[in-house]
């Protein structure tokens, strides 16, 4: 009868002696698992943080947290639709109008009657006061309040001005309640009462509304259990309501990331790259600490193999081992990982455009931590727990820590040099060293990478492609994207632009002047843009087929396409539906048409055109086989000549360098105090964007290539540690034969700088291979990126890494070697 070995107690016993008699392991192991388990919790917690942040952000870039929105309904469809079992939340909202005063030019606003609830998914409920309930009571915010001049008391009396149809409509109401902007929400809420919409436009909420006529429609915002799947959801309402598939128009909130509408998956597997890359690092450190650790007490593992410990139960005391030591560092971990990415996330936070932090406190974070700090420390440990319960007693008082095997002794006195034994020593334990060296080498690759991918970032084709000139004068309803250059009163001021040209430094400066409609191609009511141009931003325009002949040009004969690039930066000339060559006939207002010849093909900035997409209307004229929409540009005087009230657009113009500060602070005290409907923009607020792009880059890198960098480093001290620890009696014998204090001490110092020679010539070696490879692939992508093969960091770096390799062997001899020679030799090892 076989009996079964089950000696649990005894197995928990030894494993805590066995702990209690390797503190200097137990600091490192402790240490060692605290760092991965640090890099696993601020990863998940800066992780949450941002798509916390960024939802937040885009929720009110947006303009409220709702998961969806049915749009231009009836009354009767809101009645139906709100009823649904599926719908948790709910809150609609009529619409009257946009407010039209002039000091909200350059701040949306729309008047709208909303219930509480909707108020509160907008963002926008009154912290002061009430929601109005009379008739002539308002609510709004802080930005419109001090944009009237109205003070911030409740009873504060505001004049409203409005359209209705193509009646402007100017009302007094009573300030009910008033909260603080939120600057980055699209537009500002003006709440009127619903006594106020049933006696103005009470006759239009339950009528069908044409395109275009917003007065009256309801909007019916609703809440669901989650944000999964929300397209299918809303889908589902409006058929179980009793309404067709495709009456009802409804939008998904694109702020939840956890929607299934569109997952990328290049996240994920960035996420998950992330994730095996602090596995591997945690990885190197924690295997190498055990298996140091169980060839140090391989003769102990061998003992209780004498006494009946079988194979399974030395793993298991092993693997307890590691349980015990991770219930220690991992909370350590979790704390520390806490803080650390609660410290990073609002520094991460400013270099994007997200305006404001939120700190996650979600329990996912701690168990998805502990979950893989505990597999990586299980994965460590299981190779180590191998090699000690395959030992036999016999094998175990005769191992050495080496895996290598010298072939024949070298009879040179080359084998005697203090930096040969350095070398020889070093690959007396492959695999301890191997890792060592990686581990090293990792934070080394990974720095050097992040650096090359920011080096490659080119601000000059960034700024190329974004901007075409220093500066852009304008109305503020041209950068305005909801309102847009449409009408006589858009056009910039003749004051502003003589203002301007009094400025010092004015290096180049033109107008652009734009038609808005009644303009017609080849006799078809296609949608034409058609622009003017004074001979400065005709400069700017970058030609992409034929050629530019300025003194032909200005004949009045010709016009020139301009074409706008995609969102790599590319102009695609196969898009356009005309031809260099080409004749085209315009007729603009009550002119004659006029046959022009097609000059040239050429790219204009968005920033530098009306600032709105034909895409809609050309896939509608392909899809009728109709002439497609197109963009011409004409020399101003020939636009003069054919349109009746031509109106300059805006007011384009280059600065030289030092005056470049000047002139900025001159246009921003002018567009807030002088002109306030006028506004401008301006290459600098483009090089700060790509500053910010830059710097989020650098700070992640560098943040993850540090906290890897202390993981290789620990690593050394703990191999070097170790070593010195366990070779104490054959350190003892070199001595006895002859070898000096000295000497010995320059066998370890050349020891850590091969171990650091060695890492940095991995590095070089793998770091060129990944620029070259993974970096100039994913540069290719990024139509600002202009590939660098750079090794700097790493050679930057390697003095650094010299010196600590160097430094410790020495430090760490001096504080272990207290022992006499023959004390040393007396002990076993």
């Amino acid at each position: 009868m076989r009996f079964r070995n089950n000696n649990k107690a005894v197995i928990k016993k030894l494993s805590k002696n066995s702990i209690k008699a390797n503190k200097s392991r137990n600091i490192f192991t402790i240490i060692a698992i605290a760092i991965t388990t640090v890099l696993f919790t601020s990863l998940f917690t800066i992780g949450m943080g941002m798509k916390n942040s960024f939802e937040q952000q885009t929720m009110r870039q947006v303009g409220g947290y709702a998961h969806g929105t049915y749009k231009y309904l009836t009354m009767d469809q809101v009645n139906k639709l709100k009823k649904h079992t599926s719908i948790k939340e709910y809150g609609y909202s009529i619409m009257v109008n946009s407010a039209e005063n002039k000091e909200l030019l350059k701040h949306y606003t729309e008047i709208r009657y909303a219930t509480d609830s909707q108020a509160k998914m907008f963002y926008s409920s009154p912290t002061h006061g009430t929601m109005p309930e009379k008739e002539n009571e308002i609510a709004t915010d802080t930005a419109v309040l001090d944009l009237l001049k109205v003070k911030h008391n409740i009873g504060e009396k505001i004049k409203v001005q409005y359209f209705i149809d193509d009646n402007k409509i100017s009302k007094e109401f009573v300030l009910s309640g008033f909260w603080e902007n939120d600057k980055v929400m699209p537009a500002s809420m003006m709440f009127v009462s619903r006594k106020y919409i049933d006696k103005n436009i009470g006759d239009r909420i339950n009528k069908p509304h044409k395109s275009g006529d917003y007065v009256g429609t309801l909007n019916l915002d609703v809440m669901f259990n989650n944000s999964k799947n929300i397209s299918q959801k809303m889908n589902k309402v409006i058929t179980e309501s009793g309404f067709s598939p495709n009456s009802i128009g409804y939008g998904v909130n694109w702020a939840y990331l956890s929607t299934n509408e569109s997952k990328d998956p290049s996240v994920l597997f960035g996420l998950i790259g992330i994730l095996l890359l602090i596995i591997f690092t945690g990885y190197l450190i924690i295997y190498n600490i055990f298996q140091i650790s169980v060839i140090k007490d391989i003769r102990f593992y061998g003992l209780l193999k004498t006494i009946g410990t079988t194979s399974k139960q030395i793993k298991k005391l092993i693997k307890n081992q590691a349980l015990i030591l991770s219930s220690i560092g991992i909370p350590i971990g979790l704390s520390l990982g806490y803080i650390i990415g609660n410290i990073l996330l609002p520094v991460i936070i400013k270099t994007t455009t997200v305006e404001t932090s939120y700190i996650s406190f979600n329990p996912i974070i701690f168990i998805c931590s502990a979950v893989f700090s505990i597999v990586t420390v299980m994965i460590s440990c299981r190779k180590p727990g191998k090699i000690a319960a395959k030992v036999s007693p016999i094998e175990a008082s005769k191992y050495v820590d080496a895996d290598i095997k010298i072939k024949k002794k070298r009879k040179s006195q080359r084998g005697g040099k203090i930096y040969n034994m350095a070398r020889y020593n070093m690959f007396r334990s492959r695999k301890k060293t191997i890792l060592t060296v990686i581990s090293i080498s990792l934070s080394l690759i990974i720095l050097n990478s992040v650096v090359t991918f920011v080096k490659g970032f080119s601000m000059d084709k960034y700024i190329e492609r974004e901007v075409a000139c220093d500066f852009i004068a304008a109305h503020g309803n041209y950068f305005n994207v909801s309102k847009g250059f449409n009408s006589e009163d858009d056009v910039i001021s003749e004051e502003m632009i003589d203002n301007i040209n009094k400025c010092d430094g004015i290096k180049g400066a033109g107008r652009i002047y734009y038609k808005p409609s009644s303009c017609t191609i080849n006799n078809e009511k296609n949608n034409l843009q058609l622009y003017g141009m004074d001979d400065f931003p005709l400069s700017k325009l970058k030609v992409v087929e034929g050629k530019i002949d300025l003194k032909k040009f200005k004949t009045g004969k010709y016009v020139i396409e301009t074409l706008q690039s995609d969102d790599n930066g590319r102009v695609k000339t196969e898009d356009s539906p005309c031809k260099v060559g080409d004749k085209v006939t315009i007729k603009s207002d009550n002119s004659e048409a006029k046959e022009y010849t097609i000059m040239a093909k050429a790219e204009l900035k968005y920033n530098m055109s009306v600032r709105y997409s034909l895409s809609n209307e050309r896939k509608s004229a392909k899809s009728k086989n109709l002439l497609m929409a197109v963009q011409l540009c004409l020399p101003s005087s020939e636009f003069k000549n054919i349109v009746k009230k031509p109106m300059t657009m805006s007011y384009v113009f280059d600065a030289d360098d030092k005056y470049t500060e000047k002139t900025e602070k001159f246009l921003n005290n002018y567009t807030e105090k002088i002109e306030p409907e006028m506004n401008y923009d301006s290459k600098k607020k483009y090089e700060d964007e790509f500053e910010k792009f830059e710097k989020m880059f650098i700070l992640v890198g560098g943040v993850v290539s540090l906290i890897i960098g202390v993981i290789g480093i620990l690593n050394f001290i703990n191999s070097i540690l170790t070593s010195i620890m366990s070779r104490r009696r054959e350190f003892a014998m070199l001595q006895s034969i002859g070898m000096t204090n000295k000497q010995l001490c320059s066998m370890l110092i050349f020891e850590g700088a091969f171990y650091a020679v060695s890492s940095t010539i991995v590095s070089i070696v793998f770091g060129s291979v990944i620029s070259l490879t993974i970096i100039k692939t994913i540069g290719k992508n990024l139509w600002f990126f202009c590939y660098k093969f750079i090794l700097t960091p790493i050679l930057t770096v390697t003095p650094i890494l010299l010196l600590i390799s160097i430094s410790v062997p020495f430090v760490i001899y001096i504080n272990v070697n207290k022992q006499t020679i023959v004390e040393r030799l007396r002990t076993t090892e």
